[in-house]
C-alpha cells in the first residue's frame, strides 16, 4: 500500500538545489528586460516555487548562491519563477562575482539574513561624481536589490550608463555569510572616495598687502615712566611725596575684533605714529616756510657790484 505522506516534503527541511546558471541576456526575451540585469534578484523554475511553498521558510525569500569550486558565494532574492527546469538566470554582475560561466552548476539554498543597518560602498570610477544627486540615484537603484554582500561588485544603470559599485562593509556583519537584507529597513549608506579620485590640494594663502609694504617709519622716542606735570611735591610738613604717575591713554591696546584676530593672512594692525599717513610709497614732507625764505635770501641781490671810488693807480673794476 502506498504511503499517503509520500511526496510531501518535510516543512522543517531547507531548500537546497543545484541549477545551471545563465545570464539574464540568454533568457527568452531577456534582451527586452535589461533592467533585471541591474538588480539583485534571480529567476528560478516553477518547480522551485512548489518546493518552497511546502517548506516552513521566512519571507521575503532569500537565497545563498554558492560556487564550491571557486569558493565564492553571494546572496540574492527571487524575482520570478519562469525559468526552464534545471536552469536559473542571474544578473551579469552576479555571474562575475561568483566567477562562473554560462552552464556551470550553482548551489541555491534558502537562507535568513539579518536586516541591515549600515553599508559602505565605493564607486569604481570618478564618473559617478558627475551625477548631481548620487544618493537619490543609489536609493532608487537599490530598490531592485533584496540583499547586499560584502565584497560584491554590483552594477547600476543611470542615463544609459553603467556604474560599478563595490560593497566594502555591511552591518551587522556575520563572518559565516557576510550578507544583509535591505527589504523594508532603514539603511545608512556611507560613500568611500571613488577609485582614482585625487583630493584637490588646498591653495596656499597669499601674503597680505601689509606684509609686502615697505614703510619708512621714523624712530619714536623711548617711553618714559614720567608724563606731563610729573615731579615731586612738597607738603607743608616738609616731607617729600612720591611723584604722581599718570597713565598714557595712547598705550591702551585696541581690540580689532575676533575676525581679524583669527585671520591667517592678517598679521596685525598697521601702527603708524600719530599724524602720519601711509600711501604705499615714501612720503617726502614739503619744506617749511623758514627753509624756503633762507633759500630765497641766498639768491636775492646776487651778482657783481661796482663802486664809484677808484683805487689809486687804476680804474674802478668790478668786485
Amino acid at each position: 500500500m502506498r504511503n499517503p505522506l509520500a511526496g510531501i516534503l518535510n516543512p522543517n527541511r531547507g531548500f537546497l538545489e543545484l541549477y545551471r546558471c545563465y545570464p539574464i541576456a540568454m533568457m527568452q526575451h531577456g534582451s527586452e528586460r535589461e533592467n533585471v540585469n541591474y538588480g539583485g534578484k534571480i529567476i528560478l523554475p516553477q518547480s522551485a516555487l512548489e518546493k518552497l511553498s511546502q517548506l516552513n521558510i521566512s519571507y521575503p525569500m532569500l537565497f545563498r548562491l554558492n560556487n564550491g569550486q571557486e569558493k565564492k558565494h553571494t546572496h540574492a532574492g527571487v524575482l520570478e519563477f519562469i525559468a526552464e527546469e534545471g536552469r536559473a538566470y542571474f544578473p551579469q554582475w552576479m555571474m562575475e562575482s561568483l566567477k562562473v560561466e554560462p552552464g556551470n552548476l550553482i548551489e541555491v539554498k534558502n537562507i535568513t539574513l539579518p536586516l541591515g543597518s549600515f553599508v559602505k560602498i565605493q564607486p569604481q570610477s570618478t564618473d559617478f561624481l558627475d551625477i548631481s544627486d548620487h544618493r537619490a540615484v543609489l536609493e532608487n537603484a537599490l530598490r531592485n536589490f533584496s540583499t547586499l554582500t560584502a565584497g560584491d561588485m554590483i552594477q547600476i544603470n543611470y542615463n544609459s550608463k553603467v556604474y560599478e559599485i563595490k560593497v566594502l562593509e555591511v552591518k551587522p556583519n556575520h563572518e559565516d555569510h557576510g550578507g544583509i537584507s535591505i527589504v523594508e529597513t532603514d539603511l545608512e549608506v556611507d560613500f568611500a572616495p571613488p577609485v582614482g579620485y585625487v583630493e584637490p590640494s588646498r591653495p596656499t594663502p597669499t601674503p597680505s598687502m601689509k606684509s609686502q609694504m615697505v614703510i619708512d617709519v621714523p624712530e619714536t622716542p623711548k617711553k618714559t615712566e614720567t608724563s606731563a606735570f610729573s615731579g615731586s611735591g612738597q607738603s607743608l610738613r616738609g616731607k617729600g611725596k612720591e611723584p604722581i604717575r599718570t597713565e598714557n591713554p595712547m598705550d591702551v591696546d585696541t581690540d580689532f575684533g575676533e575676525e581679524s584676530r583669527f585671520d591667517p593672512n592678517d598679521d596685525g594692525p598697521l601702527n603708524l605714529p600719530f599724524g602720519q599717513l601711509f600711501f604705499g610709497y615714501k612720503v617726502v614732507p614739503p619744506k617749511s616756510t623758514e627753509e624756503e625764505s633762507d633759500v630765497k635770501k641766498t639768491h636775492v641781490f646776487s651778482g657783481s657790484g661796482q663802486t664809484l671810488r677808484t683805487k689809486k693807480g687804476g680804474s674802478s673794476k668790478p668786485k
